[in-house]
Formats: structure tokens, sequence, C-alpha cells
């Protein structure tokens, strides 16, 4: 027996849980804007808005990987992508009958038309977010509909990082090659390297990293984010039950693609630069760490393992330069041998009041525990 005022009363519950960590988010948006920037040098401000853009890119990794159990190797692929359409427009920004400053040391006379559409901001704008999103979705078409999956589906994108960074490390004309693209002067007239523009670019990068995780929130709650854990755990049996889990993953894995190029894009605005290290293999393995590091299938872990990972790496590259990376590593198999499920999932397990929310099932798993069949039996007996 189900009461519907149990039912309304979870709804009530589940509707001030949303409130609660949207209020959270909020603040913490907030704190991050108000407060952080009194407290921070211009260098480290830019360098934490540099972390949080990488943020919105593992948010999208945990949405593949830690809810619908594909570990990309590749995304490093769409981080670039995003990254050099928004760098293309800006190198576009002199004069009508200038060329972007590389192209005359490879003898380009004529602007390429590939890069014509990029005089437009809006243009630019759109094409952060749907080259990597297409792409994506093109290629988990391709490899879902084969039913590939796991390490096959890993090998595969790691083959096309492969691929994408010796395309635009070799396109010297095209991209400037190894180099990338740098040296980007205004935005709108004003210069992007000047503190307020830096402070406008870290400003919309929190605002972007707080409506992606509400996206991110939304999307693996409710009976789409259970398809989705289920496709994790028994990909088969939704196959059995009437799903076609090829769909899901396809368009799971191109809204994972388009938030890694608006990551990107952030990330070049205030690292000033792109290049094709952005799809280098060891990029796309480091994103990977982050999200392992803070745990899995947690939205908030990805966002805690990239910052704790950077801001390590950071340090100790300053503390000790000629080592820093077996810190890294040490840090990468403590987590894997001693908490595998991150740091977010160790938390979890304790039961701490904020981080372990259990949730109440709406039925019982068995109906010697329902008290109303119980109380019916008593009377029946009686």
């Amino acid at each position: 027996m189900f009461k519907p005022e149990r039912t309304q009363r979870m709804i009530r519950k589940g509707g001030r849980l949303i409130l609660i960590e949207i209020g959270v988010v909020v603040a913490i948006a907030l704190f991050l804007i108000l407060i952080i920037p009194a407290m921070l040098s211009g260098f480290r401000l830019n360098l934490l808005g540099r972390f949080l853009s990488l943020a919105i890119v593992a948010l999208g990794l945990d949405l593949i990987w830690g809810y619908t159990g594909l570990l990309s190797l590749g995304h490093g692929i769409f981080f670039g992508l995003g990254g050099y359409a928004i760098a293309m427009y800006l190198k576009l920004q002199v004069p009508p009958d200038e060329l972007p400053d590389f192209m005359g040391l490879y003898g380009v006379k004529e602007l390429p038309w590939l890069w014509y559409p990029f005089y437009s901001f809006p243009v630019a704008t759109v094409a952060v977010v749907l080259i990597p999103g297409l792409l994506a979705g093109l290629l988990g078409y391709l490899v879902f509909r084969n039913r590939l999956k796991g390490v096959y589906f890993s090998i595969l994108t790691q083959a096309a990082v492969i691929i994408f960074f010796n395309f635009f490390n070799g396109q010297q004309k095209l991209f400037n090659g190894t180099n990338g693209l740098t040296g980007f002067r205004t935005l709108f007239g004003v210069n992007v390297s000047d503190s307020q523009t830096q402070f406008i670019f870290y400003t919309l990068t929190v605002i972007v990293l707080a409506f992606t995780y509400g996206i991110c929130r939304w999307l693996t709650s409710g009976r789409f984010g259970r398809l989705l854990i289920a496709i994790r755990d028994d990909e088969s049996r939704v196959r059995f039950s009437g799903y076609n889990p090829t769909e899901f993953k396809v368009l799971v894995f191109a809204v994972s693609g388009a938030i890694a190029g608006i990551a990107g894009a952030f990330y070049t605005l205030q690292s000033g630069s792109v290049s094709p290290r952005t799809m280098d293999i060891g990029f796309s393995i480091e994103m990977v760490i982050w999200v392992a590091v803070g745990g899995r299938a947690t939205l908030t872990g990805a966002i805690v393992g990239t910052l704790l990972v950077n801001y390590a790496r950071t340090f100790l590259s300053e503390q000790f330069a000629e080592i820093w990376l077996f810190f890294q590593g040490a840090l990468f198999l403590i987590v894997v041998t001693v908490l595998p499920d991150g740091l977010m999932g160790w938390l979890k397990k304790q039961q701490i009041p904020f981080f372990h929310r259990p949730r109440k099932i709406a039925t019982y798993p068995n109906l010697e525990a329902d008290p109303e069949v119980q109380h019916e039996r008593e009377n029946l007996g009686n």
C-alpha cells in the first residue's frame, strides 16, 4: 500500500533539497566573484580562472564516465576545438587589409576560406559549442551503433586524439602549427590582457561553471539520470527493457563534447593562447585523473578534484621543479588504491550530514516490513 500523502511529502522534501543546493551554488559563485578577487593577486586570480575553466570540462567528463560508464581519453579534442574557435576570432581583430601575423611568416597572401566565418563573433560563439558537440555526436554514433564500449571505446578516443593532434600540429599556414594561436590583442575594442577584461572573463567562467553544474545535475537526476546509470551498470538489461542505449549515449557524449568546447574557449581567453598541446594524449589523461581524484558520479567531485590536482601541481612545480611529476603520479596512485571512489565518495561513506544524503525509496523492498500490511493482518486476524 502506498499513500499519496507520502508521495507529496517526498516531493516537498525533494523540492527543498533542490532549493538548498541552488542556494549553496549561488553562494559559492558569489563568494568566488565578490570575495576571492580581493584576496588574490592578479596572477593568482587568473590562475584560479583557468582552473575553474578546467573544472567545466571535468563536469562533462564526469557526465559520461561517472554516470554513463564511458571512459573517454580524447576529450582534449573538443577542448582544443573550442579554444581554436574563439582564438580564430581574436586573431582576426586586425585592420581589414591585414592578415593574422603568423600567416606572413609562411607566405600566406590571402586569408584561407576556413577563417572567413570567424569574422563574426556570434558565429565564433556558436562554433565553440556546435563544432565540438557535433563532432562528439558523430564520433559517438559511429562507435556506439556498433556496440563498442569499454576499453575499445577508450582506445578509439585516444586514437582520435593522435589524429587531431598531428593535423593541427602540421598546419603551419592555417593554425601556426606547434606554436598555436597566441598574441591576442582586442575584443570589442578593449585590450584582452587588461586586468579588468581578465576579471570579466573570470566572472563569466564562474557563472558558466555554475550553470554547467546545474545542467549536469538536471541531466543526472530523474528518469534520464537513472537511465544513464542503468546503461553504465547493465547495458544489456536496458536494451532488453525496450530502450535503445545508442541514442542516449550519443546524446550525452555530444553534450559532454559541447561542454568541453566551452571550457576550452574560456581557458584560451584567460591563458592567452591555444596550441595542439591541448589535444595531446597526456592532457586528456590528466582530465581523467581530476575526476578520479574528486570522485566519479558526484559532479562536485569533478570540480574539487580539478582544483586540488591543479593547485597541487602548481605548488609542487614551484617548490620542486624537477620532481613534481612524481608527486602527481603518487597522488593518483594513492587515490586509486586507498580511495577508489575519490574524495567525495569517501566523504559520503563517512555519513557526514552535508555529503551523505540517503535516498528514501517510495516502496518497501519487502511487504513484511510495510506497517500498513502488518496492521491489516492484525485487523483481519481479529
